[in-house]
Parts: structure tokens; sequence; C-alpha cells
């Protein structure tokens, strides 16, 4: 599980295509302190570190099923692309943003960007199936990041990003067209199941 409040930008060292796609990804994290087996979350991804090491930076290293790769955004990963990193919530951690378990739901669009004082206001276009989990005033997760919704029209929502998230994630590099990975929020999914199974 994780929480949603990026702890690291990571860069794209090397991609292998050969069978399941295998990233290595830079860091500054301690790879002493990342055992194999661990999970941590790549642009909001959930994925398993099979590999760690240092050079000039330290590194680990992912193996990403054709599934995965179908599902996400991992697709238009390239060499030298910087991505959001959390390591996986340990008791006792502080929960400073909402319940974020790593598994994509889908990819949504950035369709509209423009200055609010010194914060950004996008407007994400997402998929039709997803966009009746997304609420005013709810969370999502996208690309990793917790951020809350302010409204929604159709299957457009807006989301304000501040500058100090900006500044510290890849959302100070993005651009209108750009896919992101969305998560819907885990309450949603459970509410809407119930409705389901109720009706």
């Amino acid at each position: 599980m994780f929480t949603g409040i990026i702890t690291d930008l990571g860069e794209i060292l090397a991609l292998d295509r050969t069978g399941d796609l295998r990233a290595r990804i830079g860091c500054t994290y301690d790879p002493a302190g990342i055992d194999t087996g661990a999970s941590i979350a790549c642009d909001g991804v959930c994925l398993t570190v099979v590999a760690t090491g240092n050079g000039p930076r330290g590194w680990f290293e992912v193996q990403i099923s054709g599934e995965t790769v179908s599902k996400t955004n991992i697709g238009g990963w390239a060499e030298g692309a910087r991505i959001n990193l959390e390591r996986a919530l340990r008791v006792g951690d502080e929960l400073g943003g909402h319940i974020v378990s790593g598994h994509v739901d889908g990819v949504a669009e950035i369709v509209a960007m423009r200055d609010e004082g010194d914060s950004t206001r996008f407007t994400f276009r997402a998929p039709r199936d997803l966009a009746g989990f997304i609420a005013p005033k709810g969370s999502v997760a996208l690309n990793g990041t917790s951020l809350t919704v302010n409204e929604v029209d159709g299957c457009d929502f807006g989301v304000n990003i501040i500058p100090h998230t900006k500044a510290v994630t890849t959302w100070g590099q993005a651009a209108v067209g750009d896919k992101v990975n969305l998560e819907i929020d885990t309450l949603a999914r459970y509410v809407a199941r119930l409705a389901e199974w109720k009706a």
C-alpha cells in the first residue's frame, strides 16, 4: 500500500524489452535499504524490485508484464524520462495522502492546463468506464500522486497542483496531451460495487 505522497524522482536508466519489459531506474534511495521483492510505486504502478545496485547513482530494476504495460502509460517510457517514486507504506508511517494500492485502473489524458495564482489547474479526461468513480472533493492518484478533485464534467475532471508539488514531482514538466496513470479511490470502488450488489 502507498499514500500518494511522492518521495523521490526516478530516472529511467535502461529498458530491456526482451520478454517482459525490464527497467533500470535511478533513484536517491539507498540501494542497500531496498530488498529484492520490495514494492515501489513507479508513476503510480506498484512494481516488484528484482535487482539493485550502485553506479554513478543508486538504482533498482523492475520486471513489468505485458498486461501491466497495456493498462498503463509504461509503454511510453523512454531512457532519460523522469518518473514519480514512492516506497511502500510501513507500519507507523504518516498517512499524508490517501490509501493508494498501486493497481492502476486506466490511463487519463491531460486536456487543458491554466495558471490560477501560483497553482496550475489541470483538466484530465478519464476513460468513460472510470469517470463515474470520480467525484468532486474526492481523491484520485495520478502518476502516483494523491490529488483532490475540484470538479467533474462528464469524463473530464479538474485538479489544482501547487508549486511545491510541481517542484518535487514530474508535474512541473507535464504538458497537454500527456497520458497519465489513473487510480480511482478504493472507497469509491467499493461503494459502487455495494450499490451494484444491492441492485
